[in-house]
C-alpha cells in the first residue's frame, strides 16, 4: 500500500469462512482502494444474535457485561484483501425487526471494542448508513470526515419503521459525503428526504475484469444464474421457463449458483417440470469462483424482481458472458445504451413466457447482432477496480461537507 490516506471501512457485512460471500462488493471495494492507502483498516460487526425473539437487548445484561469484558481484549487483527488489516468485532442484537436497535447496537460495541477511544483514520468510509453508517459517526474523531455508501435492498422497509427513518436522517445529514450504488436507492432517498437529494452521489461496486473467456460461446446451451434461493430472485419462475426452452432444445442445461431456505422445494420443482437431469445445484460458491464460473457457461440469466446495482450482471459481461436479464431497477442502469450488444432485458412479469420469448429473441440474432467485447469495455470503463478506486480517492481528497 502507498499515498498519504489513512482509512478506516466499518462494515456489517464481509466474508468470513462461515458465510464466505457476504459482503463480497465490500471486500472488492478494500482490494480496490488498497494500493491507494497508506493505511487501510476494516471493521466487521459481525452481527451476533441474542436473546428472546423480540426481547431488548438489555434483557440479558449478564451476557452484556462478559461480552464488553472479552471484547475489549478481543482484537486479534488479520490480513484481508490488498494488505489491509481486518478487524472482526462481535456485534450483540436483538433477535428483532427494529432498525434503531440495530443501528445503536453497532455504535455501542465498536465503541467497547474500541476502548472507548475514537478510530484514529481521518477518512471512515462506512457501508449500509443504519448500521456501519451510524457506527462510524459515532466512533469517528471529531476532525475524521465520515463518508458511506447505501447497498440495501431492505431499505424500503427500513424506512417504513418511523425511528429508523428519523435516525437515517441524522445520518444523512452528519456524513460528509453519502453514495448509492444505483438509481433504485438514489431515487427512493431523495424522494423520502427531499432536502438531501443534492447531497447523493453515486459510486459503484468494483467488479473484476481479470477472468475472461477465450473465446465467445458458440451457443446459448449452458445456463447459469448466480442468485440466493429466495422468494426476490424467482428462481422457481426461471426453473419453469426453462423447462419451456428445454422442450425446444433438449440439450439446454441449467447451472444454479446459490443457496437458501427455497433449495429442498426448487429441487422438488425441478423433479417435478422433469427438468433435473438438467439442473445442477450448486449451493454457495466463494466470490473467487464466480468469474471462472461465468466464463465456463453460454449465458448468464437474472430473473430478480429488484436488485439496488445488479454486481453479477457485470460480472457475467467482464467474463465474456452475455446475459439475459430481467428489468430489475439496478440491471436496467447498468446496461443502458448496451442493451443489445450485452444481451438482452425483459419485463419484470409473472407470465414465464415473457423470459422464453426473451430468449428465443436473444438466440435468434445470437452471435451476429451482438457485440459482448464492445459491452465488456464500456463497463470496464465504468466498473473495473481501478475506475472506482480513482472515484474513492476523488471523493476521500476533497474538502469535507460538514
Amino acid at each position: 500500500m502507498n499515498a498519504d490516506r489513512h482509512v478506516a471501512v466499518v462494515t456489517p457485512w464481509y466474508p468470513d469462512p462461515q458465510v464466505t460471500y457476504a459482503g463480497a462488493f465490500v471486500k472488492a471495494q478494500v482490494e480496490a482502494v488498497a494500493g491507494g492507502c497508506s493505511d487501510l483498516d476494516v471493521y466487521h460487526l459481525k452481527s451476533w444474535p441474542v436473546g428472546e425473539a423480540g426481547a431488548p437487548l438489555d434483557a440479558n445484561p449478564e451476557v452484556l457485561d462478559l461480552h464488553a469484558r472479552l471484547l475489549a481484549r478481543a482484537d486479534a487483527p488479520l490480513a484481508t484483501a490488498g494488505g489491509a488489516v481486518l478487524h472482526r468485532v462481535p456485534t450483540l442484537t436483538p433477535r428483532d425487526t427494529a432498525w434503531i436497535t440495530h443501528s445503536d447496537a453497532s455504535a455501542r460495541w465498536l465503541r467497547t471494542f474500541l476502548g472507548g477511544r475514537p478510530l484514529d483514520a481521518p477518512i471512515v468510509h462506512a457501508h449500509v448508513p443504519i448500521t456501519g453508517g451510524w457506527a462510524a459517526l459515532e466512533n469517528a474523531a471529531p476532525d475524521a470526515r465520515v463518508y458511506m455508501t447505501e447497498h440495501s435492498s431492505f431499505l424500503a422497509d427500513l424506512l417504513d419503521q418511523p425511528a429508523a427513518r428519523a435516525r437515517y436522517e441524522q445520518v444523512l445529514e452528519r456524513a460528509d459525503g453519502f453514495f448509492v450504488v444505483g438509481e433504485p436507492l438514489h431515487d427512493l432517498i431523495a424522494a423520502t428526504f427531499p432536502r438531501f437529494a443534492d447531497k447523493l452521489e453515486y459510486i459503484a461496486n468494483p467488479i473484476d475484469f481479470r477472468t475472461a473467456r477465450a473465446e465467445a460461446p458458440r451457443s446459448l446451451r449452458r445456463w447459469l444464474s448466480v442468485a440466493a434461493l429466495n422468494e426476490r430472485k424467482r428462481i422457481d419462475y426461471l426453473l419453469e421457463a426453462f423447462r419451456r426452452c428445454r422442450a425446444d432444445d433438449p440439450e439446454l442445461t441449467l447451472t444454479l449458483a446459490g443457496d437458501g431456505k427455497l433449495r429442498p422445494a426448487l429441487e422438488a420443482l425441478a423433479a417435478d417440470l422433469g427438468v433435473a437431469d438438467a439442473v445442477a445445484f450448486l449451493g454457495s460458491v466463494d466470490p473467487s469462483e464466480v468469474p471462472g464460473l461465468m466464463a465456463s457457461h453460454d449465458l448468464f440469466v437474472h430473473t430478480s424482481r429488484h436488485e439496488t446495482f445488479g454486481v453479477v450482471v457485470v460480472e457475467a459481461l467482464a467474463a465474456g458472458t452475455p446475459v439475459l436479464v430481467s428489468r430489475c431497477g439496478g440491471s436496467d442502469q447498468v446496461l443502458r445504451g448496451i442493451e443489445s450488444e450485452a444481451g438482452r432485458l425483459y419485463d419484470v412479469d409473472d407470465d414465464p413466457d415473457v423470459l422464453v420469448a426473451a430468449y428465443l429473441e436473444l438466440r435468434e440474432r445470437y452471435p451476429e447482432k451482438t457485440d459482448v467485447d464492445a459491452a465488456r469495455e464500456l463497463l470496464r470503463a465504468k466498473y473495473s477496480y481501478e475506475t472506482v478506486a480513482e472515484r474513492h480517492f476523488e471523493v476521500w481528497d476533497r474538502e469535507g461537507r460538514r
